[in-house]
């Protein structure tokens, strides 16, 4: 299910939201009977109408953390302003947090128009609305008690959800729990503001603070029963195996092994420390110690991990209400140990964009896994050198050219170099990263950097002896079976002609490429039993196949037990 548009209220306490949203839409937001009973809304109520659904947030300050869950997950807000009474604290509160959010879209209703007229407090909202990420946006006034107004909001939101940036449906979920209940025969439900991605029945999903994995039993959104629904949409999930406590509001549920979760991060902010914190995103609040690194960027410690990426903006907040918002760019920074490090770290983080930007980030690692920069929001922006290492281009030039000087001798007839010796003198992480920089004239063989076109270095006997198992053995190789010497096994086995898998498993270099591209045609990510079966193996050969493919980043083992090709 797609086509939806969330969008949550925000404004002082009794300027009218709840009453505008049950004119537009005819539901009552106000979930609790206190909330029905005193007037007031206390926690998040949520009601729709066509494709718009809306997240009711409370006004009163004391509720300002039910406040900033609601808004946390949502691209567009309604600004509530009463005439009557016009720009109060918690308006300024919540737009601080708006701001801090960085959320671009919105309409002001002035509500209670039946009361007062509207022109002095749409001035007074919109001078201050103006100053922030929201700008200048559409200002109606509303009368909820009589209905005036009301067709002109409607057109309005027309107008504004046609402008929203759509969302990624094939973007890794990260949905943030924003309420949890049980139903009798049917246990947990939990609801969020899917922001981007897809979910569907029968998916599993990653408890971010526990790595616990669930799967989706049942999806509704706005009260139907749907098989899949890609964001931005609100959702509510049965999920298989969860019972009441397992899930909290400001969990986090995502695709499993996508995210990575961090206590430590560098961010930029105008808030300044040290000072201890509560920090918001999406629907979590943890606590926080902020320590300022330069003028701009400080080093956030979270109380609790949580799921975060570059770019990710936070709602800085003390006892004194709202203070302040923080961008994150970075989520897994050093240690600041040596005398200052604090320093070279603010110059540092001075260079970094707000938004991410995938080749700096590629130049400023110089060699990295692309999977890990998937994990934190960036899309590789090359493709890997070797297995899945990036390698930035001006780094990969340097360390062809270092790898040629080092090897300038083999094309002289000295003396070949090991491919461990080369990797360790260029401290590259990988020893499959010294082929694809190999200078013309150099190859690999049995281990070691010749000159391209040397004989090879196996006995021709030992090499007719492979040919033969290459040809007459086409699965595993058991080692009583190869009828090898250790001598000659051990040559074989650094030729690249024979891989040990375990001590008592050899196998051909022929076989692993047969069973990648067997695997590779499997449903991803597969289990040992299935690749087993695709490969008419045993579970006594798979596992350290599989474990060996993992090593040599073919594959990734997902926390569920799970494999997958890289």
């Amino acid at each position: 299910m797609n086509g939806m548009h969330v969008i949550a209220t925000a404004g002082h306490v009794d300027h009218g939201k709840s009453a505008l949203l049950k004119a537009l839409t005819g539901m009552e937001p106000d979930r609790w009977e206190e909330e029905r009973r005193r007037g007031l809304t206390i926690d998040l109520g949520f009601v729709w109408t066509g494709d718009l659904a809306f997240v009711d947030v409370p006004g009163h300050e004391r509720f300002v953390g039910n406040m900033l869950a609601g808004v946390g997950s949502v691209p567009a807000v309604l600004f509530v302003v009463a005439a009557d009474e016009g720009w109060m604290p918690q308006s300024a509160e919540h737009l601080t947090a708006l701001d801090a959010l960085g959320v671009r879209h919105g309409l002001l209703a002035i509500t209670k128009t039946d009361l007062m007229e509207p022109e002095l407090a749409a001035e007074e909202a919109l001078a201050q609305i103006r100053a922030t990420s929201l700008g200048d946006i559409p200002v109606i006034p509303v009368s909820a008690r009589t209905g005036d107004g009301i067709p002109r909001l409607r057109e309005a939101f027309d107008d504004l959800t046609k402008n929203l940036p759509p969302a990624d449906p094939n973007a890794p979920v990260r949905l943030w729990i924003d309420r949890g209940f049980t139903i009798h025969g049917a246990g947990l439900v939990v609801t969020g503001t899917l922001q981007a991605g897809t979910i569907r029945a029968g998916d599993p999903l990653e408890l971010a603070r526990t790595q616990k994995h669930y799967t989706v039993r049942e999806i509704q959104s706005l009260s139907h029963k749907v098989n899949e629904a890609s964001g931005v949409a609100r959702v509510a999930l049965n999920l298989r195996g969860a019972h009441r406590g397992d899930i909290r509001r400001g969990d986090a549920l995502m695709t499993p092994g996508t995210y990575k979760t961090s206590t430590l991060i560098d961010v930029r902010t105008s808030v300044s420390g040290p000072a201890e914190l509560l920090v918001h995103i999406g629907s979590a609040t943890v606590d926080g110690r902020l320590r300022t690194l330069g003028a701009d960027t400080a080093r956030l410690t979270l109380g609790e991990a949580l799921p975060l990426r570059l770019g990710d903006r936070l709602v800085l907040r003390h006892d004194r209400g709202v203070t302040g918002g923080a961008v994150i760019l970075d989520i897994d920074p050093e240690p600041l140990r040596r005398k200052g490090a604090a320093k070279r770290r603010s110059l540092d983080l001075s260079q970094y964009a707000d938004e991410p930007d995938p080749w700096a980030e590629l130049t400023r690692r110089g060699i990295v896994r692309a999977d890990t920069l998937r994990v934190m929001g960036i899309d590789p922006p090359t493709a890997p050198l070797a297995a899945d290492w990036l390698v930035a281009p001006e780094l990969a030039e340097s360390l062809r050219a270092r790898l040629a000087a080092l090897t300038e001798g083999t094309l002289t007839g000295g003396h070949p170099i090991a491919v461990e010796h080369a990797r360790k003198n260029l401290a590259l992480p990988d020893a499959r990263l010294v082929a694809p920089l190999l200078p013309p004239g150099r190859a690999i063989r049995d281990g070691m950097i010749v000159r391209a076109g040397a004989p090879d270095a196996l006995a021709p006997a030992l090499r007719q002896r492979i040919e033969h198992l290459e040809k007459s053995h086409a699965g595993f190789v058991p080692l009583d079976e190869t009828g090898l010497n250790p001598a000659d096994l051990a040559a074989a086995i650094r030729s690249g002609r024979l891989v040990r898998l375990a001590p008592d498993v050899v196998l051909l270099a022929t076989t692993v490429e047969h069973a990648l591209s067997v695997l590779r045609n499997l449903p991803q990510p597969f289990t040992v039993s299935q690749a087993r079966e695709a490969l008419n193996s045993t579970r006594k050969i798979m596992v350290p196949l599989l474990e060996h493919l993992a090593r040599n980043g073919k594959t990734r083992r997902d926390a569920d037990g799970n494999h997958r090709l890289l």
